[in-house]
């Protein structure tokens, strides 16, 4: 499917435009992304476009959610590529606002998830779920989508997501997709395009630590210290510098002790300059196999 999306910049007109296509019995579906498009915001477009009938893509790179020493200054911006991508996979409009346009002068508003936001990337990046909650609600706010599309690679992000909306009553479904890989492993991110052949070798042993958890646990391994032991004995053979390897409650993010159920494993490490985070749910029935 190939259509020529609106691009649209001011808050007013993108109401209007998907207040006409409700009006003409559309429901509206809602991708965030902060541009750089790859295959796992694809994969979130596509499901958008079998699921609803209007796919709005906002394309902004929020500032709020970078930390004074975050690679806001050199966050990829490709924009004509990335609303080439958008046409190719029947986007109807792309909403690409200007920072002044979110964050007026003045704007002093924000939104706090409290509990989920100060466990793992909430520590390392203080501030950075404060900055994703309250764009992400000035998105709902504008586009008042059906359905929002965030993909599972950012467990906790979708996380603090899911609990403002269950929280604030919003009415607006969010469907969290599968994390897409490359052939080997690696978690697809736009921040992949910083490393270097060497970086991106080293980079793998986060999606090896996350095998090396499930493989563990379906080996019999119950104790999640043990577990995490594993997880950072693959991270730091790498050498990566390891910030975390936790096995979590999908649920709270809180640490686990005893794995008895579905938990989830969670790694971030920094490859020299580049920064990466990845995740996996681990659950235990009967005959569990580990696929990556």
């Amino acid at each position: 499917m190939s259509t020529i999306p609106q691009i649209v910049r001011s808050v007013a007109e993108v109401r209007s435009t998907v207040g006409s296509a409700r009006a003409a019995g559309a429901t509206i579906g809602l991708v965030p992304t902060m541009g750089a498009l790859h295959e796992g915001h694809l994969s979130l477009i596509r499901r958008a476009r079998a699921e609803t009938g209007f796919v709005v893509v906002s394309i902004f790179v929020n500032p709020a959610q970078f930390g004074p020493y975050e690679d806001l200054s050199r966050y990829p911006r490709p924009f004509d590529d990335d609303v080439r991508q958008c046409r190719a996979s029947g986007v109807d409009l792309v909403f690409a606002p200007e920072p002044g346009t979110i964050y007026p002068p003045g704007f002093s508003s924000f939104v706090t998830v409290e509990g989920l936001s100060d466990r793992l990337e909430g520590v390392f990046r203080p501030g950075h779920f404060r900055g994703v909650a309250t764009v992400v609600l000035k998105l709902f706010n504008i586009v008042a989508p059906d359905i929002a599309y965030f993909g599972q690679k950012d467990a906790q992000q979708s996380r603090v997501i899911q609990r403002m909306v269950g929280d604030l009553d919003l009415p607006v479904t969010v469907r969290v997709c599968p994390t897409v890989r490359e052939p080997d492993g690696l978690a697809m991110s736009s921040r992949n395009v910083y490393l270097n052949p060497d970086e991106r070798k080293r980079a793998l042993s986060l999606s090896r630590s996350l095998r090396a958890a499930a493989d563990a646990i379906a080996a019999g391994d119950r104790d999640a210290n043990s577990v995490r032991q594993k997880m950072r004995a693959v991270l730091e053979s790498a050498p990566v510098v390891v910030d975390y390897a936790e096995l979590v409650d999908p649920a709270t993010f809180e640490p686990i002790t005893r794995i008895t159920g579905t938990v989830l494993s969670v790694v971030a490490a920094r490859v020299d300059a580049t920064r990466l985070i990845d995740n996996l749910p681990i659950e235990l029935p009967k005959g569990f196999v580990f696929s990556l």
